[in-house]
């Protein structure tokens, strides 16, 4: 059987009186990439931030267990010291933060050849980019590059990558599906957030959410269906429909 990098035990999380996550148990296997499939609205962006422990997202009901130690409580830099770190569908901006430093912040290797390495594998001319600061100068697509290089630099033990083709040509698409080989040989452990056939494909495994619940997992032959229009057996296809029946 493989072995558990991340447990998910009846996981519920309410925003603003809305349940978002609901009863939600699933396990992430070490040395495997896994998809999290939904469409918009189904909760895989808050899964992966209450994961994270972003602000906001901290109180909840249930557990989150990161080889076998509870994450409750622990901030979001104990748990990137624990190895697990997210990277966001809209990348974050960091006025006056250049980019050589914003990934030596968090490189295992913080040489300078080290760096440039990881941005040339990820499409990005360090010449040209290493004293550009991480702004609204760089475009979206720019951003994510630094940031997955960042995350390369960083060899984390479970890296949550949220719609990491959002805003990416199909070029640049093929770079990062190549980063992620490169992370799997590395032993990092890969959970992409998507709704994309094209990044479901890259997974060994993949979790199917509807409405914060889990309605199907399996191999991606299987929740590949989803994309034919095939709809996955469950109880709650239209919430408010069944709310107004009970």
């Amino acid at each position: 059987m493989p072995q558990n990098l991340l447990e998910i035990d009846s996981l519920t999380l309410k925003m603003d009186n809305k349940t978002i996550l609901d009863n939600l148990t699933l396990d992430i296997w070490k040395d495997h990439t896994h998809a999290i499939m939904g469409i918009n609205g189904a909760g895989k962006s808050t899964l992966a931030n209450t994961i994270m422990g972003l602000n906001g997202y901290q109180e909840f009901a249930g557990e989150i267990r990161f080889q076998g130690k509870s994450l409750k409580g622990l901030s979001v830099d104990e748990r990137a010291r624990l190895g697990i770190t997210l990277s966001w569908q809209e990348p974050a901006r960091f006025e006056g933060l250049k980019v050589r430093d914003f990934i030596r912040s968090s490189a295992r290797d913080k040489s300078d050849d080290a760096i440039q390495t990881v941005l040339k594998t990820v499409g990005i001319n360090p010449d040209r980019y290493l004293d550009r600061a991480v702004d609204r100068t760089l475009s979206g697509g720019e951003r994510k590059k630094v940031e997955l290089a960042s995350i390369l630099a960083m060899k984390p033990r479970l890296a949550l990558l949220d719609e990491p083709d959002s805003g990416i040509d199909i070029e640049s698409i093929e770079r990062i599906f190549n980063v992620v080989r490169l992370l799997r040989e590395e032993g990092t452990t890969v959970v992409f957030i998507t709704h994309s056939m094209a990044v479901l494909e890259q997974a060994e495994h993949a979790f199917l959410l509807c409405h914060g619940r889990l309605v199907d997992q399996g191999n991606v032959k299987k929740i590949s269906r989803y994309f034919e229009g095939e709809c996955m057996p469950c109880d709650i296809r239209d919430p408010e429909k069944k709310e107004k029946a009970i």
